[in-house]
């Protein structure tokens, strides 16, 4: 949302500029200096990329133009859902999260919560460090060491969109370079022509460095952007996860435990002390 209206400020206050020099918008609209720009767009980041890492850009791009999923109440759901997990297991021991873990999606404890049993990579990194619990045979160390792996690698996956659009980003200028030169070949070709006529060719091959200028600063680089701070938003989940897990493991009682991952959370996605302690003291009573 923000980017769109980033997009519609920058654009709009550019073209009234030129407007109020006395400029033409309608010159602006070349579709053979779009065409050139956008193939050659196209074409590196086919060449420059492995289907594996298109797909995970072509899958990420729509994330920039919403918020980040991690919102406050998705994080206080989250907290209550570990402090409810946490009490199952100190009332009734860990066998009796078996059929919870195993089958989430049918799991009456992850139905409570929606907005966390949507997150399939959220559910599914609970899961599988309950279900190590469950077994029982890692230590605390060797869970911790195998939970910094695991976040390592999602986060070098989810940073794949990140580092290709940024790249994009950094070569539309020389791609709009390209679409100029050719046009400015082409005026040349033309140089017999009246200069009214070469003046209209010349500004069209200029036009492609606009364009080019444009597609960097005003639409891939924010959005590259935009999509590094969702990524960092939403890994804070993970963060918040491993905390309460590691203090669980470390002997910490369930409201204790909630705490810790409370504080690894950002400000603004951070319920309060005493917002937490009224949902996990409503959750003690149902």
């Amino acid at each position: 949302m923000l980017w769109g209206i980033g997009v519609i400020v920058g654009l709009g206050c550019a073209l009234l500029g030129y407007s109020l020099h006395g400029g033409n918008i309608l010159v602006l609209w070349q579709p053979t200096e779009v065409l050139s720009i956008v193939g050659l767009a196209v074409g590196y980041l086919i060449a420059s990329n492995t289907g594996r890492n298109l797909k995970a850009t072509m899958a990420a791009i729509p994330k920039a133009f919403k918020s980040p999923s991690a919102t406050k109440r998705k994080c206080l759901d989250l907290l209550c859902l570990l402090f409810e997990i946490l009490q199952k297991i100190r009332r009734d021991g860990l066998m009796s999260l078996e059929a919870d873990i195993e089958e989430p999606d049918s799991s009456p404890l992850f139905e409570k919560y929606p907005s966390i049993s949507k997150d399939h990579h959220l559910t599914e990194f609970i899961c599988d460090y309950l279900r190590m619990m469950l077994g029982g045979s890692l230590n605390i160390q060797q869970v911790e060491a195998l939970m910094e792996q695991e976040l390592e690698t999602h986060h070098a996956e989810a940073h794949v969109p990140v580092t290709i659009i940024g790249k994009m980003a950094d070569a539309f200028p020389a791609f709009g370079i390209v679409a100029a030169v050719m046009g400015v070949v082409m005026v040349m070709g033309s140089i017999g022509l009246p200069p009214a006529e070469l003046g209209k060719l010349i500004g069209a091959a200029l036009v492609g460095t606009f364009l080019g200028i444009l597609m960097s600063y005003s639409v891939t680089g924010p959005i590259s952007s935009a999509l590094e701070q969702n990524e960092e938003v939403e890994a804070k989940t993970f963060a918040a996860v491993k905390a309460v897990l590691l203090a669980s493991l470390n002997g910490f009682p369930p409201q204790a435990a909630v705490e810790f991952g409370r504080k690894v959370l950002f400000s603004d996605m951070r319920p309060t002390f005493k917002e937490l302690d009224e949902e996990t003291k409503a959750v003690k009573g149902k």
